[in-house]
């Protein structure tokens, strides 16, 4: 198959299911379809990986424009990577939606919503072009939006208008941001850019982009201090939208920082590395001490999800080689964690009544299998060895302590160990206590379509656990083309280019060398 067509099944299969499945959502057939659907966006995902594992990073430029001018698309190990996962999600939220979705969201197009969000997420992973990120970014706005009021009820509208209202305000911050750089380079390819701003990233203008999209990525990725959209809209929809949410929306922000201040501006640059290291400090601390004040499991994780996305961006923000296998680790396990959580906390509903701790209990002797697939990612989230979590945070806190930052070291620890406060509440209310009002006996069992997707991430988070050096390989090989940027302008614009760029730079040394 060429890189051109490996690159677009990722998006093109979401678009089409999502077309198919708003067709057929009044039809039985409508599910099955969607469930294909995801399957396939998974395959594309896993072929893709291995395309790039054994010939490494492809692109393709659309319509046969040549980069910078057309439209690129871009898979390194990073992106193909974060491809399979999104498809991974997919799969588990399209099987644990068919008991937790009613028939009423299914007809009006939960489905072809959840599709369309994976459009701009895999469009988001995949491009190569600041511009088409925002695309991407709208298009999983939209899509969002649309699975946040599809129950109607009034505390999801509530949630809806101030999930929108302060993802629009990054959505002009972003928008801001892109005018800035295009005035000041002419381009918005991101390997094109990485040659035109090389020598340019101390210039005003080029610092006010990157303040304008620093501040868009990180109100997407829900950093301190405009964070306040998540934890009051993720509660209210259903649990397979809640699971898909917290899995995926906040982390393209986090990718987006990830490939943008790599690529594009010097993340380690005097600049931005205070703004980003204490951000993430605040981000990690913001969130738990949230999450440690909630009383409702869904609102507890998604002040975690705040918490978690602090450590990521502290991985940019210490800008060293292992910081960024941290960060990349760390992104690639709490997707899996994270929706598993969002699963488990469907069923503890489904079992006991409620998601407020004081109504809820005595699931530890209705449901002992559940207990345990609750322990797994809750464990494996604050970092309890030998899960995935305890890899992640691991690596996070070695490159903290290389690159003597020993005050965020310190932080993190102490995070970690609210987190696992946190978790600890949870299951002392939902699993170890009696419930106030129902025998465990009486509870109702649930279908087999809820648990199944809960016990394979489950499995899949033991695994990353026990057998952590293939993924740390993959975040290290993932963590060499970010630190390497002209690798990815070779990639996209050509070896002339980065041999144009290598004598340009070999000759300003030469002009300096004189001068002095």
């Amino acid at each position: 198959m060429s890189p051109e067509m490996l690159l677009v099944w990722p998006i093109a299969l979401p678009m089409i299911t999502a077309v198919l499945t708003l067709v057929l959502r009044r039809s039985p057939v409508g599910d099955t379809v969607s469930l294909v659907g995801a399957v396939a966006l998974l395959a594309a995902g896993i072929t893709l990986l291995m395309h790039v594992l054994e010939f490494g990073p492809i692109s393709a430029q659309m319509g046969s424009w040549a980069a910078p001018f057309g439209i690129t698309l871009f898979a390194d190990i990073l992106s193909a990577a974060m491809v399979v996962i999104a498809g991974i999600v997919a799969v588990a939220v399209v099987v644990y939606s068919r008991q937790d979705v009613s028939e009423g969201e299914r007809a009006v197009g939960f489905h072809a919503l959840s599709h369309a969000l994976l459009v701009g997420v895999c469009g988001a992973f995949l491009t190569g072009d600041i511009f088409n990120l925002y695309v991407w970014f709208e298009v999983m706005l939209i899509a969002s939006f649309g699975l946040l009021v599809i129950g109607g009820r009034r505390d999801q509208m509530d949630a809806a208008v101030k999930y929108v209202g302060l993802n629009l305000i990054a959505t002009l911050a972003f928008l801001a941001g892109v005018g800035i750089l295009y005035g000041a380079a002419g381009t918005l390819n991101m390997a094109d850019l990485h040659l035109t701003l090389a020598d340019r990233q101390n210039e005003t203008a080029v610092l006010a982009a990157a303040a304008m999209l620093l501040f868009a990525f990180g109100a997407k990725a829900a950093m301190f201090p405009v964070f306040a959209w998540l934890p009051a809209s993720y509660h209210t929809p259903a649990f397979a939208t809640s699971a898909l949410f917290a899995a995926l929306l906040t982390k393209v922000g986090v990718y987006a920082l990830l490939r943008v201040f790599t690529v594009v501006f010097d993340g380690s640059g005097a600049f931005l590395q205070p703004i980003l290291l204490v951000g993430a400090v605040l981000t990690m601390v913001v969130g738990v001490l949230g999450a440690a004040a909630q009383n409702d499991v869904r609102r507890i994780l998604s002040f975690h999800i705040i918490s978690q996305i602090g450590y990521m961006v502290l991985g940019l923000a210490l800008f060293t080689p292992l910081a960024i296998i941290g960060a990349i680790f760390y992104l690639f396990h709490h997707i899996i964690v994270k929706a598993n959580l969002f699963f488990v906390a469907g069923v503890i509903r489904w079992k006991a009544g409620s998601e407020e701790l004081d109504k809820i209990g005595g699931l530890l002797k209705a449901s002992p299998l559940l207990a345990i697939l609750f322990l797994i990612p809750a464990l494996s989230l604050a970092g309890v060895p030998p899960l995935s979590g305890f890899w992640a945070k691991f690596i996070i806190v070695q490159a903290s302590l290389e690159a003597r930052d020993w005050w965020v070291a310190v932080a993190a620890l102490a995070v970690g160990l609210i987190t696992l406060f946190s978790m600890t509440k949870i299951w002392l209310a939902a699993f170890w206590k009696e419930h106030p009002d129902a025998e465990p006996a009486a509870m109702p069992v649930a279908p087999r379509s809820m648990i199944w997707p809960i016990a394979t991430l489950a499995v899949m988070t033991v695994i990353i656990g026990i057998a952590a050096g293939p993924l740390y390989t993959t975040a290290e090989e993932a963590a060499v083309t970010l630190l390497d940027p002209l690798a990815y302008v070779e990639v996209v614009l050509g070896p002339e280019a980065v041999a144009e760029a290598r004598a340009s730079e070999a000759a300003e040394l030469q002009l300096a060398e004189v001068a002095q």
